[in-house]
C-alpha cells in the first residue's frame, strides 16, 4: 500500500522519531490548531509548560493523535503550507507522496513561525526605507520608481575585461559572468556620483516587493561608512550586528529566526554599500578572523570575515566601491562596472524628470548644444543636480537657462548650493518669479551657513568621518533652520539607540566641494594652508597575507611629484578647490573672500600646480617602440588634467602640452568617462606636434568623442 493512502494519524506515528527530531517552529502548530479548534486553550498551555522542544513536539503529537484522524491530517496539512517553517520536513512530504485532501484544503492556516514573520517584517521595513529618495531639503521626497532610471551595467571578468552587459538588476544576483564559483562578493564598482547607492536601495527596493528572482527570506542592508563608528575596544556579535542594524524578530524566545540564518546561509541577502568609505586606524592584517556566528569580534572584523565567508558561507553578498578600490579575485564572485546614462537612458531620466513637455524640449535642445554638458550628465548624480537645479532656478528667475559655454564640475556644484541658499530667501519673495538672477547677492545673503557647512564639511576630512553628530554640527554654528536647506541629511542607521541624530552629507562630493570652500574661506591661516590636501592625496597600498587581502588606504605624506595620487575624497577637494580659484569664478568669489586674500591664494595655487605639473611631466616613465616614444599615463596623469581644466588657465595648459614629449600615449584603463575628454581636449589642443593616442577601455560615448574633435587636427591616430 502507497503511503499516500495510510491514515495521518497512523503516518505520525511512523515517523515520530522524525517529526520530534526535525520540528522547530511549534508555537506555529499551536496556533493553526487552537484557531480550527483541535486544540482548546488547556492543550496549548500543557505544551508551553514542557522545558525542552522535543518533548514539546512529543506532546503535541500525542495529543493531536488524541483527537482523531482530522486533527492528525490538519496537523500535516500546517507543515505543508507554511513551508518556510518547516523546510526540513518538505522532502519526507514528498517522500511520502502528500497530497492534501478536500477536507482540508481551503481551511484556515496562519503563518504564526517567527521565520515567515521576520522575513514580512524585514519586507516591510525595507520598503519603508527604500520607496522614497530624499531630495534637497528632508520635507521633500520622490518615488523612487518615478526618478529611477537603469545605468549601463558592464560585466566584467578577473582582469576587467568585458563579458557583456546586464539587462535589468534581476540579473545581479544570477550566474551569468561568473568567473569564480568560489568567491561571496558581488563586486558593483564605478565613479563617484555614478549611481552605486542607488543601485542598491532599487535593488533592495525590488525584494521587498517580491519582484527581485530570489528565494531569499532576509534582507540586510549595510552602508560601510557606519563601520568606522564602532571604538576598536567595541565589540558586538553577528546577530546583534545583524538585528541592531537592521531590526529585530518579533516573538522569537527561543532565537529561531537566527538558527534559521545559520542553517540556510543561502537564503540571506546582504548588501553592503560604499567600502571605500570605511576610514579605520586599526591595522587590518592584525585582527584575526572570526569563523564563530556566536563570538563577540569587531564590527570589522565581523565584516571581513563575512565577504571571505568564513562566517555564512554561501550567502548572497552584493558590495560596492569605487572605481580603483581592488579586492582579491579569490572572494569576488562576480564583477560588475556601473558606466553611467547611455543616450538612451538619459533621454528616459529626462522624461521622468520633467513633467511638462515644454521643459523636456527646451533641456534637450541645450544638451544637444552641449556636447560636455552632456558627457556630465551621462554620470546621474551631475545629471540629477543640473536638472534638479534647472527646475528650482527656473520657477525663481526669468533668465534662468542651462549653461551654454563650457561647464565645469564646480560649476555644477556652485548650481547645488545656490539652489540651496535660495531657500533662505523669504516665502513671498520666493513665489514670485524674479527678472533677473544674481548668484553673488544669493552667496552673499547665505555666507553665515555656507562658511558652517563648509567649516563641518572640512572637520569631517580632516578627521576621516563622512557622519556629523549633533554636537559637531551645533559647535559649526548651524542652527534648526540651517539643517532644513538641504545640505545634510539625518541618517539612523548608526544609532539604534533612540538618541541625537546623526547626519551625512548629501553626497560625499559635496562634502569635498564644502571642504574646498572652507579652504578658500579661511582668513586666519597662511595661503598654504590651502594645498594641505594635495599632500595627503595618496593611499599606501598593503598586501596581506591574510585569507581577505583588501587594498586598504591610509593617508600618507607625499613628495611634490606625486599630488595626484589615489584617494578620492581629497582629490576631489583639490580638483574644487582649483575650480573655486579659477578666474571664471572671480566674479562670485570676490563677493565672499577679500580680493587681496583671494590673489594671494591664487598665485599660490598657480605657483604649486605650475611645480607639480614639470615635476610629473618630467618623472613619467617613457619607453622606445617600433614607431617612436611611447608613454603609458597612469589615472593620476588624468586627475591632474581635470584639476587644469578646472583652472581654466591655459598658461598651466600649455605648459602640461609642451611636457608631453613622447609620439604615443596611452591612456588605456585609466578610468576616463566622457565629461573628462572636454579636460583632455583643453591640454591636447595646445600639443605643437602630431600626436597618437590610444583611449582603449575607457567609459567614452559619442559625448566624448564629439569633445575631442578641437584636438584631431594634432593627433595621427586616435583609438
Amino acid at each position: 500500500m502507497e503511503e499516500s493512502s495510510v491514515p495521518c494519524l497512523h503516518l505520525l506515528t511512523l515517523h515520530r522519531e522524525l517529526l520530534v527530531s526535525t520540528i522547530t517552529s511549534i508555537q506555529c502548530l499551536l496556533d493553526n490548531l487552537l484557531l480550527n479548534g483541535f486544540f482548546c486553550q488547556e492543550d496549548v498551555e500543557i505544551v508551553q509548560r514542557i522545558p525542552t522542544k522535543p518533548d514539546k513536539v512529543r506532546k503535541v503529537l500525542e495529543l493531536v493523535q488524541c483527537k482523531g484522524e482530522e486533527a492528525c491530517e490538519f496537523f500535516l496539512y500546517v507543515i505543508y503550507k507554511v513551508c518556510d517553517a518547516y523546510r526540513d520536513l518538505q522532502p519526507w512530504l514528498e517522500d511520502i507522496n502528500y497530497k492534501p485532501s478536500g477536507s482540508v484544503i481551503g481551511t484556515e492556516v496562519v503563518n504564526s513561525d517567527p521565520i515567515s514573520r521576520y522575513s514580512q517584517k524585514l519586507r516591510h521595513e525595507i520598503s519603508r526605507d527604500t520607496s522614497f529618495i530624499m531630495s534637497y531639503g528632508q520635507q521633500e521626497e520622490t518615488r523612487l520608481e518615478d526618478l529611477y532610471t537603469d545605468t549601463v551595467m558592464e560585466l566584467l571578468n578577473d582582469t576587467n575585461e568585458s563579458l557583456g552587459f546586464l539587462e535589468n538588476l534581476n540579473q545581479l544576483l544570477g550566474d551569468d559572468a561568473v568567473f569564480n564559483p568560489q568567491g561571496e562578493v558581488i563586486y558593483v564598482m564605478g565613479d563617484a556620483g555614478v549611481g552605486k547607492s542607488i543601485l542598491l536601495q532599487k535593488f533592495a527596493n525590488l525584494w521587498s516587493k517580491k519582484e527581485l528572482k530570489t528565494d531569499a527570506l532576509f534582507f540586510f542592508k549595510f552602508r560601510c561608512r557606519m563601520f568606522s563608528i564602532f571604538k576598536d575596544a567595541e565589540e558586538i556579535s553577528l546577530r546583534n550586528l545583524l538585528f541592531k542594524y537592521n531590526c529585530y524578530p518579533d516573538h522569537d524566545p527561543d532565537n529561531e529566526v537566527f538558527d534559521y540564518i545559520l542553517r540556510f546561509p543561502e537564503k540571506v541577502v546582504f548588501t553592503f554599500d560604499g567600502f571605500d568609505e570605511i576610514q579605520e586606524d586599526v591595522d587590518i592584517l592584525k585582527i584575526p578572523e572570526v569563523v564563530s556566528p556566536e563570538a563577540n569580534a569587531n564590527a570589522l572584523q565581523l565584516l571581513m570575515s563575512l565577504l571571505s565567508g568564513k562566517l555564512l558561507k554561501g550567502s548572497n553578498k552584493v558590495m560596492t566601491a569605487r572605481t580603483g578600490i581592488e579586492i582579491q579575485s579569490r572572494v569576488i564572485r562576480k564583477k560588475v562596472a556601473l558606466r553611467g546614462f547611455s543616450p538612451d537612458h538619459l533621454k528616459a531620466y529626462i522624461n521622468l524628470h520633467f513633467k511638462e513637455q515644454e521643459h523636456r524640449e527646451l533641456v534637450s535642445v541645450q544638451l544637444d548644444a552641449s556636447p560636455h554638458l552632456c558627457g556630465l550628465c551621462s554620470t546621474p548624480l551631475f545629471c540629477w543636480i543640473v536638472f534638479k537645479s534647472f527646475r528650482h532656478l527656473q520657477t525663481m528667475h526669468d533668465d534662468f537657462h542651462l549653461p551654454d559655454t563650457c561647464i565645469t564640475l564646480t560649476n555644477i556644484f556652485l548650481l547645488l548650493c545656490e539652489v540651496f541658499l535660495s531657500r533662505l530667501a523669504s516665502p513671498a519673495a520666493s513665489s514670485l518669479k524674479k527678472s533677473t538672477r544674481c548668484t553673488s547677492e544669493t552667496f552673499r545673503a547665505g555666507l553665515r551657513p555656507l562658511t558652517a557647512f563648509s567649516k563641518l564639511a572640512l572637520q569631517g576630512l580632516e578627521r576621516g568621518s563622512f557622519i556629523c553628530s549633533q554636537e559637531e554640527i551645533s559647535e559649526c554654528g548651524l542652527t534648526e533652520e540651517d539643517l532644513s536647506l538641504g545640505f545634510l541629511r539625518p541618517v539612523s542607521d548608526y544609532d539604534s539607540s533612540g538618541g541625537p541624530a546623526n547626519f551625512e552629507f548629501i553626497h560625499i562630493t559635496l562634502q569635498s566641494f564644502l571642504a574646498a570652500f572652507a579652504l578658500v574661506l579661511e582668513e586666519q591661516t597662511s595661503t598654504d594652508f590651502i594645498l594641505k590636501f594635495f599632500s595627503e592625496c595618496s593611499w599606501r597600498q598593503e598586501v596581506s597575507c591574510t585569507p581577505l587581502p583588501f587594498c586598504i588606504g591610509r593617508p600618507v605624506n607625499l613628495s611634490l611629484n606625486k599630488p595626484f595620487s589615489t584617494n578620492e575624497h581629497f582629490l576631489f577637494t583639490n580638483l574644487f578647490l582649483c575650480g573655486l580659484l579659477a578666474k571664471s569664478q572671480l566674479g562670485l568669489m570676490g563677493h565672499l573672500v577679500c580680493p587681496a586674500l583671494l590673489r594671494r591664494k591664487r598665485a599660490t595655487l598657480k605657483s604649486y600646480l605650475s611645480t607639480v605639473v614639470r615635476s610629473h611631466m618630467q618623472g613619467l616613465p617613457t619607453y622606445k617602440g617600433d614607431d617612436g616614444t611611447k608613454v603609458h599615463v597612469l589615472p593620476n596623469f588624468l586627475w591632474m588634467v581635470r584639476c587644469i581644466f578646472e583652472t581654466g588657465s591655459r598658461q598651466i595648459a600649455q605648459m602640461t602640452a609642451k611636457g608631453i614629449t613622447p609620439y604615443f600615449i596611452k591612456l588605456g584603463y585609466c578610468n576616463v568617462y566622457s565629461g573628462d575628454c572636454t579636460a583632455l581636449n583643453f591640454v591636447l589642443q595646445h600639443h605643437r606636434t602630431l600626436l597618437r593616442l590610444d583611449m582603449d577601455n575607457n567609459n567614452i560615448s559619442d559625448y566624448g568623442v564629439k569633445q575631442l574633435r578641437p584636438s584631431f587636427s594634432r593627433m595621427t591616430v586616435v583609438r
